[in-house]
Parts: structure tokens; sequence; C-alpha cells
């Protein structure tokens, strides 16, 4: 059985770029009738927040991204001993303990020399009254050896990918304060889950390299590995989680469509073009891993808004009832109303002012020029009840009356009843101001 994760850490709250893994993730797992993990990572008690983790679940069900599993971290720190405590006995970690400030001494000297900042593994060759002397005076974090040989892959976006394991530094797998890092509690989830896909951004290509090599020293066969792009500002900018305006907490709040959103990513960076889906069934539908490549992929966000009204204007009136019914839109003229504004949102939010002003709240705009004539017609209007012929035989009384035609007589009449140049029919909208008592 297929089996995906997406890893977050509740560190901050997720951007799009941590969105476009998530379902990169989730597709390629419901594609094949999988699995899809939600894992919390964090191990990092003082960066780890909990209304982050909390942020975390709520915006992937706002997307519909529904996990088949979840787990955390912090709750799994024995399994992660016990893995370390594995690779001590078979001599693949060992102790360390030089400070930042000597590694970045070694690490100039090496570029100084034209050599590449790899670690040397000096602490190989410490005797053991060395190491005792040294753990008197700090504590020791602790690396993993490398096998210095090719490590390669099939990459399902890179294609055949291989790394000279000697071209990298040994990696640090413990904390001087005893944290264990993401580089080895990963790969310890990643087997005990039975995780089979593991689908991450080109970032993570030297992070896989070492990962593969730490999979099978723990007696285990690594995942499928595919390296998505990264993605770009509209600029070609690098995004950033910190990047508030890009932050699934901002785009909800902005009134984004989900479907929008979701419909974007799905495509964004492949060779397929955008299209909009109204479903998750129908993006798992057109979604082909292999049509991705590796080149940076650039994100407008105002791309999202003509996807987002788009799907409003098709969306039908039994999914947006409950939208209505929080607005206070009474069940009686709801279908009605939502036939007549749905083709004007470009989002959600949008609703509540065209709402508003069927109550009423509205500061009419007449231009003086208009004043006499806007005054003349309202007085002209038909009596009580309004439908959907009051505005035809209105207007056309007024024509009659005034001599006005086109839009020196439609566009002030609609100034005066919404405080809007554009906006819905006004066939349809005018028996709602009557319906909703205006």
């Amino acid at each position: 059985m297929t089996i995906t994760r997406f890893a977050p850490s509740p560190t901050g709250f997720l951007h799009v770029g941590n969105l476009r893994t998530a379902l990169l993730n989730w597709l390629v797992a419901h594609k094949a009738g999988g699995r899809f993990l939600l894992r919390l990572d964090d191990t990092d008690p003082d960066r780890s927040r909990p209304e982050c983790a909390i942020a975390i679940e709520e915006d992937l069900a706002w997307l519909g991204l529904v996990w088949d599993g979840f787990l955390r971290q912090s709750d799994r720190i024995a399994r992660y001993e016990a893995a370390a405590e594995q690779l001590r006995v078979a001599g693949r970690l060992y102790e360390c303990f030089e400070t930042p400030s000597e590694l970045e001494v070694r690490r100039r000297t090496q570029l100084a020399a034209g050599r590449p900042p790899v670690y040397d593994r000096a602490a190989l060759r410490l005797t053991e009254a060395e190491k005792a002397r040294l753990r008197a005076e700090r504590p020791g974090h602790w690396r993993f050896r490398l096998d210095h040989t090719r490590i390669s892959w099939a990459d399902g976006i890179l294609g055949e990918v291989s790394i000279d394991a000697a071209s990298v530094s040994d990696p640090v797998l413990i904390r001087g304060d005893g944290q264990m890092l993401y580089t080895l509690a990963s790969v310890v989830d990643d087997l005990e889950t039975g995780v089979t896909d593991i689908v991450r951004g080109a970032d993570h290509v030297t992070n896989t390299a070492t990962q593969i090599q730490i999979f099978e020293a723990l007696g285990g066969r690594s995942p499928r590995f595919a390296h998505h792009s990264l993605l770009t500002g509209a600029g070609g900018e690098a995004l950033s989680k910190r990047l508030g305006t890009l932050s699934l907490r901002d785009l909800r709040a902005q009134g984004t469509e989900p479907m929008a959103l979701l419909s974007l990513l799905a495509r964004l960076g492949s060779s397929a073009p955008v299209e909009l889906c109204r479903t998750l069934g129908e993006i798992t539908e057109g979604f082909d891993l292999a049509s991705f490549g590796a080149a940076p992929t650039r994100l407008d966000p105002a791309d999202l808004v003509p996807l987002g009204a788009r799907y409003l204007h098709g969306m039908p009136y039994e999914e947006i009832r409950e939208d209505l019914a929080a607005l206070g839109v009474p069940g009686e003229i709801a279908p009605r109303f939502w036939a007549a504004v749905a083709g004007n949102l470009e989002t959600r939010r949008d609703i509540a002012a065209w709402w508003a002003i069927c109550r009423g709240e509205v500061a009419p705009v007449i231009t003086p020029e208009d004043a006499a004539f806007v005054a003349e017609a309202i007085s002209m209007l038909p009596p009580r009840p309004w439908d959907e012929s009051t505005w035809k035989a209105w207007t056309g009384a007024v024509k009659d009356a005034t001599g006005r035609k086109g839009k020196a007589l439609f566009l002030p009449l609609r100034r005066a009843l919404t405080g809007r140049d554009a906006g819905p029919d006004m066939s349809a909208l005018l028996p709602l101001l009557d319906a909703a008592g205006r």
C-alpha cells in the first residue's frame, strides 16, 4: 500500500509552499488508494508552539486534506533514543565536541584552501582520555558516519540523482543538549509507519542522500523520493513561511476559495495547464507527479482571485446555504438572493456586502446633475410588492417621462439604489430589496 506523510514543524503557520508539499503527498496517496499521514515534527520544545500545531490541523481541515493517521514526534523520543543506540553499537554514530565557532574557523580554512567545507571527522581521532576531558567541559553532539560511496536514487521528479557522500558532512543527529534532530527522527518515523513515498522540496535533496544511508543502517528500506521545485513569488523572490501574505491563515481570512487554491497548486510547476476543479476527486483524477519539473516555479497570488470567482459563480445554492443563513438571509429568499449575486462575487466576503445593500445599509450615490432625475424616478416607483418585471416596467415609464435612455437612464438609478456602478441584474435585485424590507 502507498503511504505518504506531511511532516511540518509547528514553529510557524503554514504557507502556500508548505501546502504544496502537503497536497502533492495527499494526491500521491489518494491516486493509489493509499494512506496519508500527518506528523508534527515538534522535537524542538523551545520553538514549537501549541497554537501553530492547532493551526496546522485547522488549515488542512479547511482545505479538505483529511489525514488517515496522526502522530507527534514529541511523543516518540524513546523510539529515537533506541535507534541512536543501535547506530552507536554499529559504529555509525560518534560523539563530537567542536563548538560552532571552532567549526566555522575550520570551514573558512577549507574554503581558503579551495577545499569543500566538509567536516573533517576530527572527533574520530580523539582518545578516550581526550573525550573524557572534553565531556567535563561541554556536552557532546553526535554525528552519523556516512559511508563514502555514491548515493543514488530514481527521483520521481528529478530523475536519476547521484551524490558523492564524501562531499557531504556527516550530519549531526543529536545536539549537545540531547535534542533529537529531524534527520534521525524522521527516518525512524518513516520506517515505523511504513511510509513508501516522500514528496518534498528540492532543498531537501542532500538530506535525502544522508537519510538513505540512515534507513539502511537501521536495517530498513528507504521510501521512494520525489523533490518538487521551490515556489517563488511573482517577481522570482523566495517565499518564506514568515511571509504573512501567503500564509494559509491570511489567505483564508481574505476569502480565498479552498478549491481555487488547491486547483492552482495541483498543477503549478507541471506541464499540465491550471484547471479549476470543484472537488478533490477531480484534482486527483487529473494528477500526474511525473508531469512536474525541477525549475523554480512562480506563484502569483493574483491568480487566485479569478479562479475563486469562477468557483463561486458556478456554486449551487445547496453548497452556500449555510453561509447565507449565517449572514441572516431568510431561507425563503436565499435561493433567489444567491442566483442574483453569485455572478458578481470575487470572494465570499462580497456576499455580506450585497446582503447589506438588500437590507438598506447603503449610501446612495447621486450626482448633482442627476439629483432631480433620480427624485422624479423614485416618485414613479410602482407600488409594492416588486417582482422580476418591476424594473423593466419602471425604467420604461421613467424613460417615457424624462426622455433618458441607455446608461444615462440606468446608471443613476442603480447608483441610487445600490451605491454601486455595477452589480447583479436589477430585474433580479429589485425584488430582493423589497423582500429584505427596504
